[in-house]
């Protein structure tokens, strides 16, 4: 196994390792303790199927079915543990995947739930050559450079999360629009999360329509917008130019994530799964 760091915050490249084989317990384990350490970890130029995908997933912990899409329907229903997202529409219109061709805002993928997934995966099965890709940043460094003004504003306080929107800005199927940040439907995180090492991080979940209990708008306004551009500096955040055959797997309590537009009419086909939890 050989690994290359791929930027001074966050992201490790493993190679020698075919994740269509069945991997032994140390090998799982040198891959979980790489994980750990970079928070979001690549495999290039892996063929692999569906259950193979699967079955690597569950090598790291429990499964989690995929949340909600704004069309109320299942892209894959002989594998309902996998998240389609594509761009990619059937001779009907009937879009076979989520998300579409638009950005996807920075995120963190469910924290709109009271226990949103640790982890997600996600393997390129079709790609536009130079487009879509996806960005991430380290919550973790951010929450350690964070100005001492910013650390005491957030101390104990707690954020609403948006469960009516995707992150593409999409409205989900049940729910309407609201005006008001604060009558936001969604879960109430801590601003700041600790892991099972004892590591702080940032958690912000999504900035549109998240609001900080306990403050005006404006206030809670003011300090979001300063905590997201802080949150997204360039010196911990890290970007993959996907090529078919990558497969990416993310801390997502630790780590936001996000996804450039590109060209609609070239084809563009993940499959995702998520992790509720990660293996001791």
């Amino acid at each position: 196994m050989d690994v290359t760091q791929l930027s001074p915050n966050i992201g490790a490249n493993i190679e020698g390792i075919n994740l269509s084989d069945t991997l032994s317990p140390d090998v799982i384990s040198a891959i979980k303790a790489v994980w750990d350490e970079h928070l979001v970890v690549r495999f290039r130029n892996q063929s692999i199927t569906d259950d193979d995908l699967l079955r690597f997933s569950r090598y790291f912990g429990e499964l989690d079915p995929p949340g909600p899409n704004p069309y109320g329907i299942t892209f894959l229903p002989e594998y309902p543990e996998i998240n389609v997202i594509s761009n990619v529409k059937a001779e009907d219109g009937t879009p076979m995947g989520n998300l579409g061709d638009g950005e996807a805002v920075w995120h963190a993928d469910m924290t709109y739930i009271e226990k949103p997934p640790e982890a997600g995966i996600l393997h390129a099965l079709e790609i536009p050559v130079g487009q879509g890709h996806t960005y991430f940043a380290n919550m973790i460094k951010a929450y350690e450079a964070l100005p001492a003004d910013l650390k005491n504003a957030i101390d104990g306080k707690t954020l609403i999360h948006d469960a009516a929107h995707n992150s593409a800005g999409m409205l989900r199927r049940g729910y309407q629009e609201v005006s008001d940040p604060r009558e936001t439907p969604g879960a109430r995180h801590p601003l700041v999360w600790e892991d099972t090492f004892g590591r702080k991080a940032l958690f912000l979940g999504r900035r549109p329509h998240a609001y900080i209990l306990g403050l005006t708008v404006t206030e809670s306004d003011r300090l979001l917008d300063k905590l997201w551009a802080h949150a997204t500096t360039a010196e911990w955040t890290w970007f993959n130019q996907w090529q078919v055959g990558d497969i990416l797997m993310w801390q997502n309590l630790l780590v936001l994530h996000r996804r450039d537009a590109f060209d609609g009419s070239i084809r563009r086909v993940m499959h995702r799964t998520q992790l509720k939890s990660l293996a001791a």
